[in-house]
């Protein structure tokens, strides 16, 4: 897929103070990046719309926007470009067309078996009833 060009008012940036260890600086110092990215905005096939809602899961809002959280880095700039390249990488991933499946049907020799088998356990089952003394 060629690169695609992401409308800037597609886009959302709020920076917030990070979770996790880190002491003084993680409370002090907003370096995590939220980034909203309106779906309608980003103006994707329709193939593909379907995709990126599969591949949000519980990331996607009931506003149709994708939320994604980085901060895996120490610097802003860092967390950015890490949330925007993993925005790429779904865009990507939605663009990719899924294999079309053909639908087969199992041949004559396949249901022969099947039914030989189910006589086979039936006759197993058969025996199994109650012993009857004469």
């Amino acid at each position: 897929m060629p690169d695609f060009d992401i409308p800037d008012d597609a886009l959302e940036e709020r920076f917030i103070t990070g979770g996790g260890p880190g002491g003084q600086n993680v409370n002090k110092v907003a370096t995590a990046v939220q980034l909203r990215v309106n779906l309608f905005k980003l103006g994707l096939p329709v193939h593909a719309y379907r995709k990126i809602k599969e591949l949000a899961g519980s990331r996607l809002t009931s506003a149709n926007e994708i939320l994604i959280q980085a901060n895996r880095f120490r610097t802003q700039e860092a967390n950015r470009q890490d949330a925007r390249d993993r925005l790429m990488e779904m865009i990507a991933k939605a663009h990719e067309r899924d294999a079309r499946r053909i639908a087969t049907k199992p041949g004559k020799a396949a249901k022969a078996r099947r039914v030989d088998s189910k006589k086979a356990r039936s006759s197993v089952k058969q025996g199994r009833g109650k012993v009857k003394f004469d």
